[in-house]
Formats: structure tokens, C-alpha cells, sequence
């Protein structure tokens, strides 16, 4: 079977980078080239244990981990910019595209990302996604992120739709634990799809 949508759900929320989008290799490659300047190899297990983390806090887990003398503000800069630069290769994830695609226009659709505003709003650009979804929370947005529920709860408020009628799409565990923590449906799409398993057998 592959992903479906709860019969209750009045609302879909979506994570984008490893959900919506297959970003992570993309992130991968980002985060090597700052590495090539500061003189580290990124550790891949660091992206499956912060995913749904703001940037910021990947930039101070680098600067603990490998000793880096620089501001976690100016890697994030940085790795942004690099990000960015990259976004036209970013591809969807097909199994959880169709789930948009079919529902759009049928029930309210929203992004609740721990990436910034402005890197959402490239990569739905990139992925020509934009049109499907009437609300987007990002890092910017809520002072408490994933594993907090905020960003989920204030996708339920801007689709006007009761959390507990709500369904998120998830590929990460902070991200599943804030969906839990806000009641809504969940669903863990890593289950269905094996996008993935380039991190875990690292």
C-alpha cells in the first residue's frame, strides 16, 4: 500500500526537505562545501538527527563537533547562499507529490518547514509546487520549533482547520513528535519510500 489520507483529515500539513522535496543530498553537498573552507567532512548522521531543526542549530552542532572558529550566523549565511545556488536541482519526492496533487483544491494544504521563509519559498519555486498550498510556516515564523508543535498548530490556524482534524506528512522523528504533540494524524513517510536510506547506511 502506499501513502494515503485519513478519511477524518479536513487538512494536510507537509514537511518540505526530505518530504516534499528530495533536498538532502543537495543539503549534503552544501553543507561539504563549507566544509571544504573550514577544513571538516560533514557527517551525514548530523542531517538525520536535526531534520526539522533551523539551520542554526546544524551550524553550532558543526562548530561543537569540529572545532570551528566562526560565528554559527556566518555559516548559516554561507550555506544558505550555496543552498540557493543549487535549488534547480532539487527534485519532488513522487510518492507524497501525488498526495498534493490529488487533493489540491479539495481540502486546504500547508507547508510547516524548520527551513527559513526564504529557503521554502526557492525550493516550492523550484519544485513548481507553490500553487498547491495555502499556508507556509517556516523557521522564521514560531519561536519553538520541532520537536514543539507551533509550527504545526499555526498551519492548522492559517488552513482554519482543527488540529485534530489535521494530517501530517512526516520524514523526520522531531517532526512525527510534533505532530504527535499537537494531535494531529500522522503520517511517517519513510515507511513507504526509500530516499533515505543513503543517510542511515552512512
Amino acid at each position: 500500500m502506499g501513502i494515503s489520507v485519513y478519511p477524518e483529515a479536513q487538512g494536510l500539513i507537509f514537511d518540505l526537505d526530505g518530504t516534499l522535496s528530495d533536498s538532502l543530498p543537495v543539503h549534503l553537498a552544501t553543507w561539504n562545501k563549507v566544509g571544504d573552507k573550514y577544513g571538516f567532512t560533514f557527517d551525514p548522521q548530523i542531517m538525520y538527527e536535526l531534520t526539522g531543526r533551523p539551520t542554526i542549530e546544524f551550524a553550532e552542532r558543526i562548530i561543537e563537533q569540529y572545532g570551528v572558529s566562526e560565528k554559527p550566523e556566518i555559516l548559516v549565511q554561507m550555506k544558505q547562499k550555496l543552498f540557493w545556488e543549487l535549488a534547480h536541482l532539487l527534485k519532488p519526492i513522487d510518492e507524497v507529490a501525488s498526495i498534493v496533487k490529488k487533493f489540491y483544491g479539495k481540502i486546504p494544504m500547508a507547508v510547516g518547514t524548520g527551513a527559513s521563509r526564504k529557503s521554502a519559498e526557492i525550493q516550492l519555486k523550484a519544485l513548481n509546487f507553490e500553487k498547491y498550498f495555502d499556508a507556509l510556516v517556516s523557521a522564521d515564523d514560531v519561536s519553538k520549533h520541532k520537536p514543539d508543535p507551533d509550527t504545526f498548530l499555526e498551519c492548522a490556524r492559517l488552513m482554519g482547520v482543527e488540529p485534530q482534524f489535521c494530517q501530517v506528512f512526516e520524514d523526520g522523528d522531531l517532526g512525527i513528535a510534533a505532530a504527535k504533540s499537537a494531535n494531529m494524524f500522522v503520517t511517517d513517510i519513510r515507511k513507504y519510500i526509500n530516499y533515505g536510506e543513503w543517510i542511515r547506511s552512512k
